[in-house]
Parts: C-alpha cells; sequence; structure tokens
C-alpha cells in the first residue's frame, strides 16, 4: 500500500487490526464513542456531543488520555455536505489536512475523501454507514479499512448497531479512518436517519 494521511503514526498498524467502537449514548444521533482494541485498551474516546447547537458540526477525536488528535468539522454553507479534517485540536485560521463529501447532490452516494498537499491521495467510501456496513478504498481501489457489525463469538449472534468493529489494513493510520467513521456518523444523523436503506454508491461527480 502506498504512503497514507498520517494523523499520528502511533496509529499505523503492521498488521491488519480490528477495532470495536462503541456509541456511548443512544438517545441522540451522533453522540460520543469509545474504541477499544482487541485486548480491551481503550484506544479512541469522543466526548458526548448530543444536541447542544453550540458544539454542533465539530468533533473532536482524542487518545485514550484525552489528547486531542484530530477535528473534524462541518463546513458551511456546502451544497455536498463538506466535512474537513484538522490536525489536533482546531484553531482559528488551520488550514485542513483534508475533507469529506458526496459524490453526488441528488440520488444515492458515495463519499469522496480528498488529502490536501498530497497529489494524487484519494479515498471513496462505499456502502451503508447507517447499516455499519461499509469500506474505504484509496485511488487504486484497494480496500484499507472496512466497518461492519460485530458479532458475538460466544453466541455467534450479531450485536446492535451501537457497536460495531474498524478493521484496519496495515500502514493505514487508525486516527484518520475513526475521523471519517465521525464524519459518516453526522452525515447518517443528519441524513440517512430517515431512510435507512440509503446506500452510498459511487456516482460521477458533478
Amino acid at each position: 500500500m502506498k504512503a497514507c494521511l498520517v494523523v499520528d503514526g502511533e496509529y499505523i498498524y503492521e498488521e491488519e487490526k480490528h477495532l470495536t467502537v462503541f456509541k456511548t449514548s443512544l438517545f441522540f444521533a451522533n453522540d460520543g464513542f469509545t474504541v477499544y482494541d482487541c485486548q480491551g485498551q481503550l484506544v479512541f474516546r469522543v466526548d458526548s456531543y448530543g444536541p447542544d447547537p453550540r458544539v454542533k458540526g465539530e468533533v473532536v477525536l482524542m487518545d485514550a488520555h484525552g489528547r486531542c488528535l484530530l477535528t473534524v468539522r462541518k463546513k458551511r454553507p456546502s451544497l455536498h455536505h463538506r466535512w474537513e479534517g484538522f490536525l489536533g485540536e482546531r484553531s482559528e485560521g488551520q488550514k485542513p489536512i483534508f475533507s469529506v463529501k458526496r459524490s453526488s447532490i441528488i440520488g444515492r452516494c458515495g463519499m469522496a475523501v480528498e488529502v490536501y498537499n498530497n497529489p494524487g491521495e484519494e479515498y471513496q467510501i462505499e456502502g451503508n454507514f447507517g447499516q455499519r456496513s461499509c469500506t474505504i478504498f484509496n485511488a487504486a481501489k484497494e480496500s484499507v479499512a472496512d466497518i461492519k457489525r460485530k458479532v458475538d463469538s460466544s453466541t455467534n449472534v450479531v450485536l446492535g448497531k451501537d457497536v460495531f468493529l474498524l478493521s484496519l489494513k496495515p500502514g493505514f493510520d487508525g486516527a484518520f479512518a475513526m475521523g471519517l467513521v465521525l464524519v459518516l456518523d453526522q452525515i447518517n444523523g443528519d441524513d440517512y436517519v430517515e431512510n435507512d436503506e440509503a446506500e452510498m454508491i459511487p456516482t460521477t461527480e458533478d
């Protein structure tokens, strides 16, 4: 796999890595998260941001110790529901390192990820985040991460949508991947919750 955007090198793994993601509240769309590795160690957290309009449209990803790794922020106005990612805790005038937007304004759509200051590095997200089933592809159409429902290994029962797996291919930054999950969750809460069958299928840019 070619070199990709690095938010924090600590979260790049030499082998495929499976993280378990928990939504920390089910009362509101777009709530907080905790993320654990297969040993049960806390990797990332996102404090609940609930329905408070003062913080709506901006989410901060933190490590297990509360250090800010990445801020994702909705760009306004934006017909394509564009979100931007900033290293650490965003400050005024800071430039984003990547953006995420719909591939199409109308109809079924995918999500296109553009990385700044690295020509040729881009990603496409395909699938249905509402159903916790989607894949992140790089420009070479190689899968770099998957989001999927978690199955209880002892009972073979599929768990609820508030618990899911984020599977990372070797070399793909887990902090970057989790930032994309936050954007998908925000967009899902804004637009997809009314139509749970809406899939993210790539379409031609308009």
